[in-house]
């Protein structure tokens, strides 16, 4: 008797997908989630309006068409014939209609409503000031969706978010939080719930009430939890995964050698960089009101120093080591038609910037003998903490700063980030939710739950509104392009590079294409071929 060396997913019909999923999903409701881990698992689990395919192209979702109005600012999206929840239930307009109202109630805090700033009494609802009633959004019967909005916006990109996904209401009233767990959690996806085991997996089985299950060829796919991403990798190598959340930082020509083309590397559109607490010292906050102006220059003299004494060059050649490129600005290229702007100081070379950052420190009251000793935040990842040993290794060599690595589970470190209390330095970025440079820029321009850094400037806001008011699409992307100008020239931030998206890819695995927004939803995958 030959005993089968292949791997459990791999045997018998009910083989289901293994995917690596990087932290712990945060939450399971939609309308809270604001980080990748969970946005995977809800694009599963749920079907907005509109939906992308595999190739990131926008594509009908539980709306069959729309339209919009000639000047821009009224849309119309027709729902498809006989849509029903995972239980069965019918789905209606009017449902679709009370979850965006729900979305935007200020008891539900959506990090990501700000990002709807141009839907009317979008704001005004979340801040209280108007009830969830007034939102701009309406059904027309049982089978049309109607929003209305302020000014022109790429209203279909918005909806793919998971803010703007159907949530079933009665479970939400019945559960309370608790709405999200296996068993209670209904939903209108190409998947439903079925188990969940925190820290370790969750794993979701085909809806059959899915207006295309039919065309949905995995049954089941369980998300794991993969923080360490080089335990992740070895998982991979072993057969226990199909698909890795991303690869730890190693030499690119050595995995290429060992996975060959099972190694999917792609452009992406992200940001990576480190935020400081502008609420508080010593980067920002109450300055000596006798000096008001000096305190200002000292701060910004700091974050200067910090910014400058970074070598992003040997941080993308030795640290990432997948593509990246060096970052000077907070948008990433390759969003059409705008020019990212950069820092004033991006052209120096290295030793100048080091030389201007030794003199900043000095005039911001530091030396060798008096260093600096701050705490640098991030969230348990391999990735991350070698970054971040990297960067506390260059503001030593340069500056003389004395630097204390805080690592945090996702949910903790998350949570600090937000409160603006006990962080100095921090992780930051952004993953684009749609391809639009103020997609990148728009948390910088409110007290909003994004704002990690706590920017405030009357400026920097100015120059978002003029872009909203533009008539036409370059005087959008110009006011945007000042408004990013502005920001970097505060130094509110510290760019390091804009991303590549990395995934190691079974060759069972077919469908998984590489796109801009990096999101790859099971249902346009499929499970064939040889194993290894």
């Amino acid at each position: 008797m030959v005993l089968s060396c292949l791997p459990a997913w791999a045997q018998g019909a009910d083989a289901r997908l293994e995917r690596g999923n990087g932290p712990e999903p945060s939450t399971l409701d939609a309308h809270r989630c604001q980080e990748v881990a969970c946005g995977n698992v809800l694009r599963d689990l749920y079907e907005g309006l509109v939906t992308q395919d595999a190739q990131g192209r926008l594509v009908p979702g539980i709306a069959r068409r729309w339209s919009v109005s000639k000047d821009g600012r009224t849309w119309t999206f027709e729902l498809r014939d006989g849509l029903r929840w995972s239980n069965g239930e019918v789905l209606d307009a009017s449902q679709v209609v009370a979850s965006f109202q729900r979305a935007f109630a200020p008891a539900t805090a959506a990090p990501f409503g700000e990002l709807f700033d141009a839907l009317r009494n979008a704001q005004a609802v979340q801040a209280g000031r108007v009830p969830p009633s007034a939102l701009g959004v309406w059904a027309k019967g049982a089978r049309t969706v109607v929003f209305e909005l302020t000014r022109s916006a790429s209203l279909p990109a918005l909806l793919t978010l998971p803010i703007a996904f159907p949530v079933y209401l009665p479970g939400v009233e019945a559960h309370g939080n608790q709405h999200t767990r296996p068993g209670r959690l209904v939903s209108n996806g190409a998947y439903r719930l079925e188990a969940w085991t925190p820290q370790a997996n969750l794993q979701v089985v085909r809806n059959r009430h899915f207006f295309a299950a039919p065309s949905v060829a995995i049954e089941r796919v369980r998300y794991h939890v993969t923080e360490d991403a080089a335990a992740e990798l070895q998982r991979f190598a072993a057969g226990d995964l199909h698909i890795t959340e991303t690869v730890p930082p190693q030499p690119l020509a050595a995995l290429r050698k060992r996975f060959g083309t099972q190694l999917h590397v792609s452009p992406y559109l992200g940001a990576f960089w480190f935020g400081y607490n502008l609420t508080r010292e010593p980067f920002g906050g109450d300055c000596d009101q006798a000096r008001p102006m000096q305190c200002a220059q000292r701060t910004h003299a700091l974050r200067q120093a910090l910014s400058l004494a970074v070598d992003r060059d040997r941080l993308t050649r030795h640290i990432t080591g997948f593509g990246e490129t060096p970052a000077h600005g907070v948008v990433p290229p390759g969003i059409a038609g705008y020019t990212p702007a950069r820092a004033p100081w991006a052209a120096l070379p290295q030793a100048q910037r080091e030389a201007r950052a030794r003199a900043l420190y000095r005039a911001a009251g530091y030396s060798r003998a008096k260093p600096l000793v701050l705490e640098l935040r991030y969230n348990t990842s391999t990735p991350h903490r070698r970054l971040a040993l990297a960067v506390a290794a260059m503001w030593r060599e340069v500056l003389g700063i004395n630097v204390r690595l805080r690592n945090e589970e996702w949910k903790v470190f998350v949570g600090n980030r937000k409160q603006r209390v006990i962080t100095q330095v921090f992780r930051g970025g952004w993953i684009a939710d749609v391809p639009d440079a103020r997609n990148f820029l728009a948390a910088f321009g409110s007290d909003g739950p994004l704002n990690w850094t706590g920017y405030d400037d009357a400026g920097f806001r100015e120059r978002l509104a003029r872009a909203d008011a533009a008539r036409s699409e370059a005087a959008r992307n110009a006011w945007l392009h000042a408004a990013e100008t502005r920001l970097l020239a505060h130094d509110a931030v510290i760019p390091l590079y804009f991303y590549t998206s990395k995934h190691l890819v079974d060759p069972r695995v077919r469908g998984f294409q590489g796109n801009a927004l990096d999101r790859h939803a099971s249902r346009w995958l499929s499970l064939d071929g040889p194993t290894r």
